[in-house]
């Protein structure tokens, strides 16, 4: 169980991360969005930082993508 939720934690952090580099965000701008540190945004994007269900949803307005994109470890299994 533990094993299954980390490899779901690493997954959403990994979406997150692919979705910022196809739109050639970079970590300072989202973490200057969310008015956090670039430190603690990479913490965020590498699944060392458990976040919010408000933090998520903030990062997918940032990105302009829906929720469910963040959060589906279909796409990262399939790849």
């Amino acid at each position: 169980m533990k094993e299954t939720l980390n490899y779901k934690i690493k997954a959403i952090a990994a979406n997150i991360r692919n979705t910022r580099e196809q739109l050639n965000y970079t970590q300072e701008y989202l973490a200057a969005k969310l008015n956090i540190s670039q430190n603690a945004y990479s913490k965020i994007e590498l699944g060392y930082t458990k976040i919010t269900v408000e933090r998520l949803f903030q990062i997918s307005g940032i990105l302009e993508v829906d929720v469910h994109e963040l959060i589906s470890t279909e796409k990262i299994a399939a790849a």
